[in-house]
């Protein structure tokens, strides 16, 4: 939950879109760039920006490009995220498992089956596809994949590990649990079908059997941020907006600053990509649900209706963060309470059951994406220290990946770029 920064001549990118342009933005459906296999529609696109020409529910979002998908793409619905750790000691064999994970991610997204699919072949072998996602459209399917700190212990990467790429310091509050943090390696499946989303992230444990096991996943509903002008901020489970002034997919010039790693940054294989912070927020919903509505709207510093900050009337009106209580959510995670560090959220809500006496496991699937973690998330939640809210929540789960830049054509792979020798 953090507050993002407010748009002025030097933070804004290129102009926002017209509201005609927009078209397929929203919860219908988007493809990006150009036509793609699989459903997709026709798009142009320049950079980072992307100017829908059409949209239809169920499209497909292309899979290659400069910069991985499901960054600055727009927010899907539904999330099955999965971290893995790695078994094999051959370098060689995971280099072919992230080629045939890339070459099953491809089909996947275009919403075809894996290999020759999930029938008609030999009777006396397993099909190549799971098949719970026959007949389902690719529901704007994106597979986002980043390697963890713990991987570059392994396969002689030791040199190649980027300074940005830090063991996460411990924050106070955290009560992290070691079975849902960490992992060598992770894949982030969002899709507006849960199934879709299910589906590709079981195919890829499938295919890795044997090389990689999944350590932990986490599913996720209804996004808590969003990367769409003009779309309405979405909820989360404390019922507030979130993520108001969360840096948009066309904003290039602040996904420059904030996002991508610069050539500059080093090491030369993450150019183009980002670095992503996961962290499972436990909300303690009984808790909060029994805290009168004004204490709810001094602690985040926002009202709960339109969203708007303290003293003010919009939701997207410029916060005064004096007006605002000094252990104001809002305040403390403002980049002008941070030295200006800022990041594009894309998280999400979870419910798992209850925890055995009668409380909702519940709360918020943090993701983050950033140019570097030291100047952004760490600096932010560091901040957060003395956070009225804490009393609420409690980071329960953490991890952090380097996510490579993008699979650029059909014979390039995840991981190209870091494993040059088979590159």
């Amino acid at each position: 939950m953090t507050e993002q920064t407010e748009e002025t001549e030097e933070t804004r990118g290129t102009p926002a879109p017209s509201r005609r342009s927009l078209i397929g933005w929203g919860g219908a459906g988007l493809a990006l760039g150009a036509v793609a296999a699989g459903g997709a529609v026709a798009m142009t696109r320049t950079g980072d920006d992307v100017d829908p020409a059409a949209a239809e529910t169920g499209a497909a979002i292309p899979f290659h490009g400069e910069r991985q998908a499901g960054i600055a793409t727009p927010v899907q619905d539904r999330l099955h995220f999965a971290a893995f750790d790695v078994k094999t000691e051959d370098r060689a064999e995971f280099v072919q498992m992230l080629k045939d994970w890339t070459a099953a991610a491809r089909r996947m997204t275009a919403g075809q089956a894996v290999g020759e699919g999930a029938y008609g072949g030999l009777a006396e072998a397993p099909p190549d596809d799971t098949g719970e996602a026959l007949g389902l459209k690719p529901s704007r399917l994106t597979l986002t994949i980043g390697f963890g700190p713990s991987l570059f212990e392994k396969f002689d990467l030791a040199g190649q590990r980027p300074e940005a790429l830090v063991e996460l310091p411990h924050f106070s509050g955290d009560n992290l649990d070691r079975n849902r943090s960490g992992g060598d390696l992770c894949v982030q499946a969002c899709a507006d079908d849960p199934q879709v989303a299910v589906h590709a992230i079981r195919n890829l444990a499938r295919i890795g059997f044997g090389k990689v096991v999944i350590k932990w996943s986490q599913l996720g509903f209804g996004k808590t941020s969003s990367t769409t002008p003009e779309e309405q901020t979405p909820r989360n489970l404390m019922g507030f907006k979130d993520g108001t002034r969360n840096i948009a997919g066309t904003e290039t010039d602040r996904l420059k600053k904030f996002v991508w790693v610069g050539e500059k940054d080093g090491p030369e294989w993450m150019a183009g990509g980002s670095y992503l912070v996961a962290r499972r927020i436990r909300m303690h919903i009984e808790t909060w649900d029994r805290t009168s509505l004004q204490e709810q709207e001094d602690i985040i510093g926002r009202d709960k209706g339109e969203g708007a900050p303290v003293g003010k009337a919009k939701e997207r009106d410029k916060p005064f963060l004096k007006a605002m209580l000094p252990d104001a959510h809002v305040r403390l995670a403002h980049p002008e309470s941070n030295e200006g560090a800022t990041i594009l959220r894309r998280g999400y809500s979870f419910t798992d059951g209850t925890d055995g006496l009668g409380r909702l496991d519940a709360g918020l699937f943090f993701l983050a994406y950033q140019r570097d973690p030291r100047t952004g998330f760490i600096r932010i939640q560091r901040n957060l220290a003395i956070d009225s809210l804490n009393e609420y929540i409690q980071h329960v789960g953490s991890a952090l990946f380097a996510v490579p830049p993008g699979v650029r054509g059909k014979d390039d792979w995840w991981g190209s770029t870091l494993f040059g020798k088979e590159a």
